[in-house]
């Protein structure tokens, strides 16, 4: 085959592959997805997986970034709401519904990174998420160190969706996520509505949030400062 007719057969074997995959692992989990396997569902040779993807790794990889594309795009094109809280609400909502249904997709993010370093996909899910949180902190509301709410709020979330996958659909609380999400903020955050936390701690991670802000400070100083922040802070 001349590198003209792998040129024009690239794109449909990658749709087809990718839909393949995907396909295994919402039926049989992340295990299910062999290079036989897929090569078979996508009528392709092996050789080609190789020489699109590289190896299973780049493969699962792919079918997640594929997979989030369309969420991506989504919350670009949503305005953000001005109430930080409010705004990360409704991203947890989207996830949610996200993960029910794409079951490989989350299969992927979830369990690859149990293995292996955390996929693509999961980066940039986490990225958005401690942006969300960072505003938060700056509007002085958020009561524990930025990266301990970040990980507690992706461990909730994750552990909705394996929970909600893993019960019969017509068994699924519908409120299930959503009280999570409550008992979460009830811990991070103050509500727009109450006092804002006058304690050290609070404002201590309120301040760390604007530090790059202070150009008044040299990097070493910025460094020491948010060293002594974080200290406070935690």
């Amino acid at each position: 085959m001349t590198e003209q007719d792998l040129a024009a057969e690239a794109p449909d074997a990658r749709a087809r592959i990718l839909q393949a995959a995907s396909d295994l692992v919402t039926t049989g989990g992340v295990a299910a997805l062999t290079t036989r396997a897929v090569a078979a569902a996508a009528s392709v040779q092996a050789p080609t997986l190789y020489r699109l993807f590289g190896d299973k790794r780049g493969l699962l990889d792919a079918v997640a970034e594929h997979g989030l594309a369309a969420l991506v795009r989504e919350k670009e094109q949503e305005p953000r709401d001005p109430d930080p809280v409010r705004d990360l609400r409704g991203a947890w909502e989207r996830y949610i519904t996200f993960g029910l249904d794409n079951p490989a997709v989350f299969a992927i993010m979830s369990e690859v990174g149990r293995t292996a370093p955390p996929s693509p996909a999961t980066l940039a899910g986490l990225a958005v998420l401690r942006e969300r949180v960072a505003l938060i902190a700056r509007a002085g509301r958020l009561r524990v160190p930025e990266e301990r709410a970040v990980a507690l709020i992706h461990a909730a979330g994750v552990g909705a969706v394996t929970t909600l996958l893993a019960t019969p659909s017509d068994r699924r609380d519908p409120e299930l996520g959503r009280l999570a999400l409550d008992a979460v903020l009830g811990v991070l955050v103050s509500e727009d509505d109450e006092p804002r936390p006058a304690a050290s701690a609070s404002l201590a991670i309120g301040l760390r949030a604007h530090l790059d802000e202070a150009t008044a400070l040299s990097p070493g100083e910025r460094l020491l400062m948010r060293e002594l922040l974080d200290r406070i802070a935690g």
